[in-house]
């Protein structure tokens, strides 16, 4: 560490005052294409530095503009007093806006600006020194002596100057191998990355597309030449003969040094740094940080060191049993025949996780830091210097095994084979564990039919907490609170042939039981679904196949759609308490469509560990390059959204329509996304013209937000329509009136009626609320069972939840 930081001395100079720079905020840039300006921009997610509760701090942007010349913009680092003081960002979804002239740059322009700078991460300059484009320094963050918190300045010629060095010092590394006959290693990463845009594993990379064409491109020259840097020293530690361990333990930290040095590094406004792989993609980061790897602020060497020390000695006082540890291919394991107590694995998921691919961001640095690495030789294609991948179960179409295509049809067989082998190593009374954490329907057909055709039984399947709640994922999307783990067991080989009607009839009370006790442990939403299929799966995968009576095998797709029906019956059951006379029909036929699809909907909202938090804008990467991923679902500010596959699962043995919720304006459908419309959303066709006066969205928004929802009730109300009673008007909710029924309307439904009130709630119509209340008790008792009912799906907080309840006050008892 002290012979790396003495070589780096010159390239992170302290401040004049004696400050030492912690981090240093870097932008692309492109320039404006619009014929009268041409000015730089400075491509910033956010404007935002420091977003805590009582310590705010932002840029501020001023356009100067001078005769002749584009303009030019200039920051000032302030301390905003309100949110809207700080201004939006500069760049979304691939779209920039030029502050001098808000002209907007296309996608493809952007990408092909910063394809020409190979990425853009690094500053030009000119011959005397000065920055003439490509990336800009923005802020750097510093730590002062004797003072607390992390102190914000504007980048000086100094910045600059050490930037400009280290450009210098990464040349002169390159000239050196080229003088040598390019003996060994490039010093820089010069592997190609993997290629993005396509279709498969090409999905999670973005790099390519802006130039960034080998692994070097992604990361700055003073990046760059800390890193060869702190490799030269781990290779003087192997080549001194030196202990082995320690060369391979250090070549561990130099990894996690890069993953947190890199462009694709992002700053975060609670002061924080956000790895490469927040998660298991390689986006493009328009606005990203680069760390001093000497300080102790952030992830340098100091506090990696820490952690892989911490690992290792976590690991010491675990292994107290002999273990043999070996690395093996999935279908070819080297154990022989029931030779194992239990089988455990995580299996890949499609295209999801192209883990290789992700894998060479570190490989190409531990091939430098150990040059006697020796890696496993992927013998289908010997011309790969990187990780072996032909035989990996992962599927993308770029790539070929055997002859044939990874596509989806390849990846499941392959999966299935795995399975197999799994199911051969195990003794006849072992237990195979195998852990899920996708919400997608179509992936738990995949995994479970692979399971069954490899030769198991599935008995239970379990939701435990190992997944990370801070991971990128959870913060942007419903992804699965907790990992589901099948048990399996292996299916004897003579296996009875099962009767298609008997299986049908244990499955409502298997899923109901399983239901029931998940529920008392505190299991919610898609956990609890995802839960269900194991012990649902355990009726049908003890046969050897399931035959109908006219015996045709029941193939597993049309199952598992059995097992949604029971899981969408049972759990509105439960949700809508309605009793259970003359089966599920009386149960579906109690509500309307919207009302179930609603109740439904929200009820898949529901998050085991009862969190419902949103990643904040300033860490969110770029939408426009990376898989979106909705995968459950999630608040926004124009409602909740869920994947259409899964929405589709629940509604057909329901019967309901989707695309007729959607045209009643309930659901919008989407981009293979179904997000649940808001009330406000749905006002203008709810009340009359002559009911126009509610309040705006904006202000209602406001008063559900932060104001005590009772006081609503006692709210100045306005008059009634002239010539209309009380009475006469709430009816107006129930009946159908020509306006509505020549629109092809009709009457409104039970949740229409909710969301009128709602609607009243929200404006302090407290009258007219009153008297709509009044008629619908005596009308019957469905009205406050679906308001109480979606009182308590709805999230805790929720302006929903809050006007429902203020609502439900003022209902007559």
């Amino acid at each position: 560490k002290a012979q790396a930081e003495a070589e780096l001395a010159d390239l992170y100079p302290p401040d004049p005052d004696g400050a030492t720079p912690i981090a240093y905020l870097w932008a692309r840039t492109v320039r404006c294409e619009s014929p009268h300006c041409g000015a730089e921009i400075p491509l910033l997610r956010s404007l935002w530095l420091c977003r805590k509760p009582k310590r705010k701090w932002a840029l501020r942007p001023d356009i100067i503009r001078e005769a002749g010349a584009p303009p030019r913009v200039e920051f000032a680092i302030f301390a905003p007093t309100a949110d809207r003081e700080v201004a939006g960002g500069t760049v979304t979804r691939a779209r920039a806006t030029c502050l001098g002239c808000r002209t907007v740059l296309p996608p493809e322009r952007v990408r092909a600006q910063l394809a020409a700078q190979r990425g853009g991460a690094d500053a030009v300059f000119d011959e005397q020194g000065n920055r003439a484009g490509g990336a800009r320094m923005t802020v750097v963050v510093t730590l002062k002596p004797g003072a607390t918190g992390r102190h914000y300045r504007l980048p000086t010629d100094a910045d600059y100057a050490a930037v400009r060095r280290a450009q210098q010092r990464v040349a002169q590394l390159l000239a050196d191998w080229e003088r040598s006959g390019r003996q060994g290693l490039c010093p820089v990463p010069d592997e190609p990355t993997p290629v993005g845009g396509g279709s498969g594993a090409g999905r999670a990379f973005s790099v390519q597309r802006y130039g960034m064409m080998q692994w070097g491109d992604l990361f700055t020259a003073r990046q760059k030449a800390a890193l060869v840097s702190i490799a030269k020293e781990i290779t003087d530690v192997q080549q001194t003969g030196r202990n082995q361990h320690i060369a391979n333990i250090m070549s561990t930290i130099l990894d996690k040094i890069a993953d947190f040095n890199c462009s694709l590094s992002s700053w975060r406004a609670s002061e924080d740094v956000s790895h490469v792989f927040a998660r298991q993609a390689l986006p493009i980061v328009w606005d990203f940080v680069e760390t001093n790897p000497s300080a102790a602020a952030y992830v340098g060497f100091e506090r990696s060191l820490n952690h892989v020390s911490a690992v290792v000695s976590h690991t010491a006082a675990a292994t107290r049993l002999s273990a043999v540890v070996q690395q093996s291919d999935a279908m070819r394991h080297p154990l022989p025949d029931q030779a194992a107590d239990i089988w455990f694995t995580d299996p890949p998921y499609y295209d999801a996780v192209p883990y290789a691919d992700l894998s060479d961001f570190f490989l190409v640095w531990l091939k430098r830091a150990l040059p006697d690495l020796r890696l496993s030789p992927d013998s289908s294609d010997s011309s790969n210097p990187l990780s072996p991948k032909i035989r990996e179960i992962v599927q993308d179409e770029t790539k070929y095994h055997e002859g044939l295509p990874k596509d989806r049809a390849w990846f499941e067989e392959q999966m299935a084979s795995a399975f197999a082998e799994g199911r051969r190593i195990l003794n006849e009374d072992g237990i195979g564990s195998v852990v899920f954490a996708h919400k997608t329907t179509e992936g738990w057909e995949a995994l479970l039919s692979g399971v069954i055709r490899g030769g198991w039984t599935i008995t239970g399947s379990w939701p435990i907490a190992t997944e990370m709640t801070s991971r990128l994922r959870a913060r942007e999307s419903a992804a699965l609170a907790t990992s589901i783990h099948l048990v399996c067991r292996p299916r004897p080989a003579d296996a009875p042939v099962g009767d298609w009607s008997q299986v049908l009839g244990e499955l409502p009370g298997r899923v109901g039981d399983w239901m029931e006790r998940l529920q008392s442990e505190g299991i919610r939403g898609a956990d609890l679904v995802f839960a269900c299929i194991g012990p649902a799966l355990e009726i049908f995968s003890r046969y050897s196949v399931v035959e109908t009576p006219a015996g045709d095998a029941v193939k597993l797709p049309e199952y598992l759609e059995r097992v949604w029906e029971v899981v969408a019956h049972v759990a509105l059951k439960q949700v809508l308490g309605v009793a259970e006379v003359g089966g599920y029909d009386t149960i579906v036929g109690a509500l309307e469509e919207d009302a179930r699809l609603t109740a439904l909907f929200l009820w898949t909202l529901q998050n085991t560990d009862d969190s419902d938090a949103v990643a904040s804008n300033d860490e969110a990467l770029s939408p426009a390059d990376t898989p979106e991923g909705i995968t459950g679902p999630r608040r926004r500010e124009n409602g909740y959204t869920m994947p259409f596959d899964v929405a589709r699962r629940f509604a057909q043995p329901l019967g309901i329509h989707l695309d007729e919720q959607e045209s009643r304006n309930i659901i919008d459908i989407d981009k293979g996304a179904v997000r649940l419309t808001t009330i406000f959303e749905r006002r203008e066709r709810l009340l009359r013209d002559d009911e126009s006066d509610l309040l705006p969205v904006e202000v209602e928004l406001e008063l559900t937000a932060t104001s005590a929802p009772q006081l609503a009730l006692f709210a100045p109300e306005q008059p009634l329509t002239p010539g209309r009673s009380r009475r006469e008007f709430a009816r107006l909710a129930i009946e159908p009136e020509p306006s509505r029924s020549s629109s092809g309307q009709g009457a409104l439904t039970t949740l229409d009626r909710v969301h009128m009130a709602m609607l009243y709630q929200a404006s302090g119509r407290s009258q007219a609320l009153r008297s709509l209340l009044q008629l619908e008790r005596e009308s019957g008792p469905n009205f406050l069972r679906l308001a109480n009912a979606l009182s308590a799906l709805y999230p805790g907080g929720s302006p929903e939840k809050r006007l429902l309840d203020a609502m439900l006050l003022a209902a007559p008892r």
